[in-house]
């Protein structure tokens, strides 16, 4: 998805003032400006993660949303703040502390063969045995891992043993995103 700078800049804008009235129910909720920014109205799964001082405080999205983008967005931002299991709720203190990044993912396509994984270019979705896990394209090279170590972190993240992958093709779907973050 093509998204312009300004684009990008209106979207982190309106996850952290969706963030910013929880704690403040009178301050005016964004309201969508689908004239100057058409690209509200387009659906697509997408994640908004929160860090802390350079490590995680919450991360929560939607592969795939039926509704426009500046919801799912709002809906991303609110649940990464408070939703996450990992994490206690977001507190009004931390507001100032907090960075946000968002990424908007493409369609899912199935992979093929292992040997289809771009590092750094592709997030995964493994769906085994009812259980589902996804890592979005920028986390191997924020923990700077090879396929194998992305491998094996999936099959973590979904409950397996991380050497999985390595007895049998997995029903992997790979995906890209638009990444962009405040700093």
């Amino acid at each position: 998805m093509e998204i312009s700078q300004e684009e990008k800049e209106y979207l982190l804008k309106l996850a952290r003032q969706t963030i910013s009235s929880i704690f403040s129910p009178s301050e005016k909720k964004p309201e969508p400006d689908y004239e100057k920014f058409p690209v509200l109205k387009s659906r697509s799964g997408t994640f908004v993660t929160i860090t802390k001082k350079g490590r995680l405080r919450g991360c929560i999205g939607y592969i795939e949303s039926n509704r426009p983008l500046f919801e799912t967005i709002q809906d991303a931002a609110r649940s990464a703040a408070l939703n996450d299991p990992r994490f206690n709720p977001l507190t009004s203190e931390e507001l100032q502390e907090i960075d946000l990044e968002i990424s908007i993912l493409s369609e899912p396509f199935p992979m093929k063969s292992y040997d289809d994984i771009v590092v750094g270019e592709h997030g995964l979705i493994l769906e085994e045995a009812g259980m589902r896990g996804l890592l979005l394209p920028q986390v191997p090279i924020e923990h700077k891992m090879n396929k194998e170590e992305y491998l094996d972190a999936i099959c973590n993240k979904t409950g397996f043993h991380s050497s999985l992958w390595r007895e049998k093709l997995l029903n992997i779907s790979l995906f890209t995103a638009t990444v962009f973050a405040e700093k």
